[in-house]
């Protein structure tokens, strides 16, 4: 009879890392991992990893729910009947905290927030293109305020409205009046009508159009528009859209995303008369609104 003949190294095939076998790939020893121990042929689920002083182990749980202890030797499991080599799984970063988020205006957002009882002080604004305006940029911060705003549609009956509105320090008025420019009809009546109680700020602009960056609409700048042209008209063919107001303000109102797109022009004014209204005035005014 013919004896088997025996090489001097008895290490099995998926541990050699000799001859034509290459290093078996590392493969991390995350949680509920299945493998199989090559030399005693346990195969269990991973349950962690530890540091010893001999170096790292794995301790596997089997079917049954018995826990083994294995070291984490070079080839020394078997992933799917393929030879690979334990390592420990890279620690995960935690989570980086999120930035809070943001209003249109810049305002932190409180998430979750009613809009509360409105207060007595109101804030009156000349013109429906800029209340639009207004309300995108600014409504979530006038809703958790408490600030309603009403559209005032020109300035030359404001004295009847501030008389009617009656401003008290706790009923705070504030008015948003268009291309308010110093020497103009609009600066000599929002004169009349200043007090304590009433405070009335504009913006410089021809409309409220010129008040949105033109980066915004991805133009270079807002057209120079020739004296006794209707100037949104004008702005409309200089730029070669379709002469219709209402659709162009669509256009503009809807490539303002947030505050940012904004002149400061006009944010400034706005911000004083949201700080002006809610200075010391209780939530809920003399109507119950």
């Amino acid at each position: 009879m013919r004896s088997r003949q025996y090489g001097p190294d008895l290490t099995p095939p998926w541990k050699r890392t000799s001859g034509n076998h290459r290093p078996a790939p590392e493969v991390p020893a995350e949680p509920e991992l299945v493998v199989e121990e090559v030399t005693t042929g346990f195969c269990g689920a991973v349950v962690r990893c530890e540091k010893t002083a001999q170096g790292f182990t794995v301790t596997l749980e089997d079917r049954f729910g018995k826990h083994r202890v294995f070291p984490m030797e070079p080839r020394g499991f078997l992933l799917e009947g393929k030879a690979v080599t334990l390592v420990r799984p890279r620690a995960v970063a935690p989570p980086a905290p999120e930035a809070p988020r943001r209003t249109a205006s810049g305002s932190v957002a409180v998430p979750g927030a009613r809009a509360r009882v409105a207060r007595a002080g109101r804030i009156y604004v000349e013109g429906r293109h800029d209340a639009e305006l207004v309300e995108k940029v600014w409504g979530d911060d006038l809703r958790i305020e408490g600030v309603v705003v009403e559209y005032l549609e020109g300035v030359d009956d404001l004295q009847a409205v501030v008389e009617a509105f009656g401003p008290t320090p706790e009923a705070r008025l504030g008015v948003l009046v268009d291309h308010l420019v110093p020497g103009s009809k609009e600066s000599r009546i929002a004169a009349e009508v200043t007090g304590e109680n009433v405070l009335v700020v504009g913006h410089p602009y021809i409309d409220v159009w010129e008040a949105v960056k033109p980066s915004a609409l991805g133009i270079g700048a807002w057209p120079r528009v020739p004296r006794g042209q209707d100037w949104k008209t004008g702005v409309c063919r200089a730029l070669g859209w379709p002469e219709n107001t209402g659709a162009a303000w669509k256009r503009i109102l809807g490539s303002v995303r947030d505050y940012r797109d904004l002149e400061p022009g006009l944010l400034g004014p706005v911000e004083r008369l949201i700080d002006h209204v809610t200075v010391g005035g209780p939530a809920g005014g003399p109507d119950g609104r």
